[in-house]
């Protein structure tokens, strides 16, 4: 019940000020945005520093705020309203601006082995070891050694939690390319291991070399397909040949016959393929998806509610706007099948949203740039501001260049224009003989001075009224992920929301984790 009455009061306030999150900032002058706000809001905030947007504004967390002047209740209440909402980012126990395992070495978590370090990055280190850890508490609970990674890319979190866990894992990745490199790393951290254990002959405690490597599955999952499709694939079935440690047996073995952590005897109830299956047939296993993109997040929780042998889940989603909608059911930079598409084998719901509840809720549309503005790093913003906001001047930069674009070609409306490197230590009117070349149009088109004094005095605005939109990402984001948690309530299932990243390390830091009922 607490569930859906937030979900209504996240609706009902975000249907007030549709306006901020659907607004794109590029048209700040050609659309003339700012004077959408409110005459007390403008008044309230047009002098505000970049440092006093992030503390009155945007910080959750400020204490003490020093207003240069009286708000207006109605902005007070906004600002209050988004944060009390907003799922908290942090947990309870956070405080610092990075996490104590990259306090000695800022590039290299001292929780992790080394050999699980090479090739990931600081923020897939603290990723992949957080999550790995919750697998593994998850497999514990319900007594499963197998694990099916979607999404797996490079293969970090399925080399940490097969080699480093000792949990048979499933990888599977629709980029043959990133398959090919995690196979690759699969063998580098094999041999290094090796390597250790020969400098260890005389020693009494050689290192335990892990008795499975990961399976590695080039393949898509289609959202539209059903369960039984989905475990037809892991087993191999009519999916690609699957690349990696594994491709010299049979194709689905891998899967039947899993080796476990040490001395962890295969599963004696493993059927010897696996195709479309009834429950009680079949290894069960753990679902897990770090940063599943748009739909691919949905469609393993789907798949976790339907398909019997899916005991727990752990999701980690991204991307937001590329989720289907039935205002937009191809949104831009949707994921297309390889190859011919399969028939649908499964009735098609959209990415958002899930639950039936959410769905029948007056005003519940999330447009595409309200679900692109909620995949944003707050954090990373709020230290841009206190750092003096040089860099936000190519805000003012691309919104000015828009003015003039359109002026120049009135039909051509947001043009993609590549990044500007270091745009924000160029003059405007370099700035725009660059950018005007990368739309086709003459890189030396006239410019007013007196038009881009004036506009170039209102850059503050223009931060400022990013800032309000911004304030609403993490209000249409818990919009998103508590829709995914009343539908799994609907289906029988409870779950938590938990920020398990650092979210200044990992701005899509949340994690859904669900288990089963027993029985």
């Amino acid at each position: 019940m607490e569930q859906k009455l937030l979900a209504g009061r996240l609706v009902s306030f975000l249907s007030q000020y549709t306006h901020l999150p659907d607004s794109y900032i590029i048209e700040f002058f050609t659309e003339d945005l700012w004077s959408s706000l409110p005459s007390g809001w403008q008044h309230a905030l047009q002098d505000l520093t970049y440092p006093q947007v992030a503390d009155l504004l945007l910080d959750v967390a400020q204490e003490n705020r020093r207003y240069p002047s009286v708000w207006p209740l109605s902005l007070l209440a906004f600002r209050a309203t988004a944060h009390g909402l907003a799922f908290p980012r942090r947990s309870r126990s956070s405080g610092s601006v990075k996490p104590e395992e990259f306090l000695e070495n800022g590039s290299q978590s001292s929780l992790l082995g080394h050999i699980f370090r090479k090739h990931v990055k600081p923020k897939k280190q603290h990723e992949i070891r957080r999550l790995g850890t919750l697998v593994q508490r998850l497999c514990e609970r319900t007594a499963c050694l197998r694990v099916v990674d979607v999404g797996s890319g490079q293969g970090h979190l399925t080399r940490f939690m097969s080699f480093g866990l000792g949990l048979s894992v499933t990888a599977v990745e629709a980029d043959r390319d990133l398959v090919a490199t995690a196979t690759k790393f699969d063998e580098e951290l094999l041999w290094a291991l090796e390597k250790e254990n020969r400098k260890k002959e005389s020693s009494s405690s050689p290192l335990p070399l892990p008795r499975s490597s990961p399976r590695h599955v080039n393949g898509w999952v289609n959202p539209k397909a059903s369960w039984e499709a989905f475990i037809q694939q892991l087993g191999g079935g009519d999916s690609p040949t699957p690349c990696g440690p594994s491709k010299k047996r049979p194709r689905g073995s891998e899967w039947a016959e899993p080796r476990g952590v040490a001395g962890a005897p295969p599963d004696a109830n493993s059927p010897e393929s696996v195709g479309p299956v009834q429950r009680g047939e079949g290894p069960d296993f753990i679902l897990t998806g770090l940063h599943a993109c748009g739909d691919l997040s949905a469609t393993l929780l789907r798949h976790f509610v339907h398909c019997p042998h899916v005991r727990g889940i752990t999701s980690v989603a991204c991307c937001y706007m590329k989720i289907s909608t039935r205002e937009n059911p191809s949104p831009p930079g949707l994921v297309d099948p390889p190859g011919p598409p399969a028939p649908d084998s499964a009735p098609w719901r959209f990415g958002y949203p899930m639950s039936r509840f959410v769905g029948a809720l007056p005003g519940h549309r999330l447009s595409y740039k309200a679900r692109e503005g909620a995949c944003h790093a707050l954090e990373d913003y709020v230290r841009r501001l206190r750092g003096g906001g040089e860099l936000l001047r190519t805000h003012c930069y691309r919104a000015m260049l828009e003015a003039f674009i359109r002026d120049a070609r009135p039909d051509l409306r947001r043009a993609g224009i590549q990044t500007i490197r270091k745009a924000h230590l160029l003059p405007f009117t370099e700035y725009a003989r660059l950018g005007l070349a990368r739309v086709g149009l003459d890189p030396d088109l006239p410019l007013d001075p007196q038009r881009v004094a004036a506009m170039l005095e209102r850059q503050g605005r223009v931060v400022v009224y990013f800032s309000l939109s911004l304030l609403l990402a993490p209000v249409v984001e818990s919009l998103v992920l508590l829709d995914r948690m009343i539908y799994l309530q609907e289906s029988g299932v409870d779950s938590q929301l938990v920020p398990l990243f650092d979210p200044d390390f990992s701005p899509r830091n949340f994690v859904l984790v669900a288990l089963k009922p027993d029985g």
